[in-house]
């Protein structure tokens, strides 16, 4: 039995398959890179910006369940998309009543995201532009309504009032904190 030779149109067919693999498996690495390299330089930016606002405001601290947000003026949805925010007119750090908005979303900064899970007698610290602490305890923890602004009156002592939304965005979370004497 004589060998025929292999013809050239079946090695060379094989050989666009392999390629047109090849060029899709490197379109595919260089796409999937290029989207990890898009949300990595996306996450570092906003971990950046997120740092120079924690130098450059009050910030908010409640350790046992891991907030740590910088507080800047006002309570409007440019400043709440970034950051939490201090209702304008309440009082002042460490004096009055001082009031802080935040958002708990996936959508927003979710700064405020695990303030469902507070419990009475946590330490809430704020500090100040020169970093100085003032320590509030949670004295009360409920659930509004969202035109109830009775929360943000001024009731005669220390204290740090946090509002976020329920889970559900139809009321409002208000946790309390009555500042510990020195």
């Amino acid at each position: 039995m004589k060998n025929k030779p292999l013809k050239f149109s079946v090695i060379k067919n094989h050989s666009k398959k392999q390629w047109i693999l090849f060029i899709t498996g490197i379109i595919a690495i260089i796409i999937g890179i290029s989207v990890l390299g898009f949300f990595g330089a996306r996450k570092i930016y906003r971990e950046l910006q997120m740092q120079k606002m924690l130098h450059e405001n009050v910030v908010i601290e409640i350790p046992d369940i891991k907030i740590k947000a910088p507080v800047a003026e006002g309570i409007d949805n440019k400043t709440l998309s970034k950051t939490t925010g201090h209702f304008p007119g309440t009082g002042n750090v460490g004096i009055g009543n001082y009031c802080i908005a935040g958002h708990s979303s996936i959508i927003y900064k979710e700064y405020f995201n695990n303030l469902k899970n507070i419990e009475i007698g946590m330490e809430i610290n704020l500090y100040d532009l020169n970093d100085k602490k003032y320590v509030y305890t949670v004295a009360e923890n409920f659930i509004v309504e969202p035109n109830e602004s009775w929360i943000l009156n001024d009731f005669g002592d220390n204290r740090i009032t946090l509002i976020t939304c329920t889970d559900d965005g139809k009321q409002r979370q208000v946790v309390v904190g009555i500042m510990k004497q020195e």
